[in-house]
């Protein structure tokens, strides 16, 4: 269920969410945000409701489940941060960051979760490394925007999977922390304020593709490791990639389609050694069977 779970969200992220934030163009960033977050609770709150969840108490009072406040504060500046980048014109900081961001969680991984990887996994690592930094290098500057979209998200995965609580609870928790400033912004500030019903109804679907990705990606986060989830997470900008092609007729510079060969080089290699990987498991758990048990 892990790789489902990742792969909904990770497929959001790259062909729901960015058609919906292309169709909201003249909102601030920070309007968005706002209503991202109000809607976001809505929806969940209806979703537990549905689902009858239990939520005794929605800040629980564990230590471990404080890391909460630190996966909210992450996750409201990578909001701000990409819908900065895209409102500004940065498509490419903002791709550069999500490809960025798979080595962060291979990092984070391995340094603070003793996560330890074969070495066609350590290669592919590699290969995707030298992809990124083709790319940093031919854009010819430190890319601000892209690393703190790498950083944030990257530490948002490793406090949920740290924090190990239900996915949507966690979620709830989270837009419930983020929103009494979120809510102020949203009915105080006057770039805030919908121009038409249209532009409202796209502002209130904000809550759906905010909330189902990050919900589908905390539960993937709490069954795959770190490193799986990075190399996966390389689905996202290859669909943005894609959809930009496609859908509206940009043409792929040439240190994009490097980065891209490079990338599904190293996903393919990462792919095929966790499938070979799982079938030796399995073959020596069918060798350290009894007798009888196989019977």
């Amino acid at each position: 269920m892990g790789l489902i779970y990742a792969l909904l969200a990770y497929l959001s992220w790259g062909l729901v969410v960015p058609v919906h934030f292309r169709l909201l163009d003249g909102v601030s960033p920070q309007a968005i945000l706002a209503h991202r977050i109000v809607w976001s609770a809505v929806f969940v709150t209806v979703l537990l409701v549905i689902l009858r969840k239990r939520l005794a108490n929605p800040f629980p009072l564990r230590p471990r489940h404080a890391l909460l406040i630190g996966s909210a504060m992450a996750i409201a500046v990578n909001w701000l941060l990409y819908l900065t980048a895209v409102g500004s014109g940065h498509m490419l900081d903002a791709s550069l960051g999500y490809f960025i961001n798979p080595l962060v969680n291979v990092a984070l991984g391995a340094l603070v979760l003793g996560e330890r990887l074969r070495p066609a996994q350590m290669l592919a690592v590699g290969i995707a490394l030298i992809g990124v930094a083709i790319a940093l290098a031919m854009a010819g500057r430190l890319p601000l925007l892209s690393l703190g979209l790498a950083l944030s998200f990257g530490l948002y995965g490793l406090l949920r999977k740290l924090v190990a609580v239900d996915a949507m609870i966690g979620f709830y928790t989270e837009t419930l922390l983020l929103l009494p400033i979120a809510l102020s912004y949203a009915l105080l500030a006057p770039d805030a304020v919908p121009a038409d019903g249209r532009q409202f109804g796209l502002l209130l679907l904000t809550g759906v593709t905010t909330a189902l990705p990050l919900i589908w990606f905390a539960a993937a986060a709490q069954r795959l490791s770190l490193a799986t989830l990075g190399l996966m997470q390389y689905i996202a900008p290859t669909c943005i990639m894609l959809l930009g092609i496609l859908l509206y007729g940009e043409t792929p510079t040439p240190d994009r389609i490097v980065l891209f060969a490079l990338i599904w080089g190293a996903l393919v290699l990462y792919a095929g050694d966790s499938v070979l990987a799982a079938r030796r498991a399995r073959a020596a758990m069918r060798g350290s069977l009894p007798e009888t048990s196989r019977a």
